[in-house]
């Protein structure tokens, strides 16, 4: 059934007023988002660093909506803990995995059987993600980021495929964990927020779009990796040159010299006689 448009006296006015409120309501957002990834990469601090600074632009953002109390923080602060709880007991047990695993030669069956599909890298690749997309129904993505990949990794790498671009694929892939049953964050979030008259199965539904499009993209980084792989192919100007070039750690550059040219080494004999 569609819903008929609202009257025009119930409508908000279209003006600066609207404007400013919805400013308001995004640069913050945007300034946190900014503190946390365009930090990162624009290589002015490191993950850690990062996440440091965004969590103080969050209690700076707290403080200015007058919301920072003692019991949200509190609150924060055991999210925080147990979120890193549990990621420190899956690296735990990923690890102790691993080994068992190794020590019964487990990567070199799993080596074996992926090494050995038909068609090569894409049919490794077509194969893997499937795999992958499967497995997060049943799986958390920590558990698939800390147990599987590496067990993938050194196939790939061995395959000759670059490993920036396998992660950013495999990333990509594990975005779709949230939008999917049972483990899908998203799902449990629109939930929380939706009236109680919206079906849980309507949400489900209206999430396989978005599934759709995000295996549409996994598609396009393996048919077209250069969407990848693009930045990253790109020479170091001054290092494809005919000459020799030295790089001193203060970022320096210029021809190589030869420490001792071969009218000094007869020089040195010479002398030594």
């Amino acid at each position: 059934m569609q819903l008929p448009a609202l009257p025009k006296e119930a409508r908000p006015p279209i003006n600066w007023q609207l404007f400013k409120r919805i400013l308001w309501g995004i640069v913050p957002s945007l300034v946190l988002i900014f503190l946390v990834l365009g930090t990162i990469l624009m290589g002015l601090a490191t993950p850690t660093e990062g996440g440091a600074m965004g969590a103080v632009g969050a209690l700076v953002l707290a403080a200015i909506n007058k919301r920072l109390e003692k019991d949200l923080v509190w609150q924060a602060m055991t999210s925080t803990m147990r979120i890193n709880a549990m990621v420190i007991f899956i690296l735990i047990g990923s690890t102790v995995f691993g080994l068992t695993f190794r020590g019964v030669d487990g990567d070199l069956w799993i080596e074996e059987l992926l090494t050995s599909l038909p068609g090569g890298q894409v049919g490794f690749l077509i194969a893997v993600n499937i795999f992958v997309f499967f497995l997060a129904f049943f799986l958390d993505y920590f558990e698939i980021a800390f147990i599987i990949i590496p067990l993938l990794a050194p196939v790939a790498e061995k395959l000759g495929i670059d490993l920036i671009w396998f992660g950013v694929l495999l990333g990509a892939n594990l975005q779709t964990s949230f939008m999917h049953p049972p483990f899908g964050f998203a799902l449990f979030y629109l939930r929380g927020v939706a009236d109680r008259t919206v079906k849980s199965s309507d949400i489900y539904w209206g999430a396989l779009p978005w599934v759709g499009m995000q295996l549409i993209l996994v598609a396009i980084i393996i048919f077209v990796p250069e969407t990848v792989t693009y930045f990253i192919d790109k020479p170091v100007a001054g290092i494809e040159t005919g000459a020799d070039v030295l790089i001193d750690p203060i970022g320096n550059s210029g021809p190589a010299t030869p420490t001792d040219s071969s009218a000094d080494i007869e020089k040195m004999l010479k002398e030594s006689k």
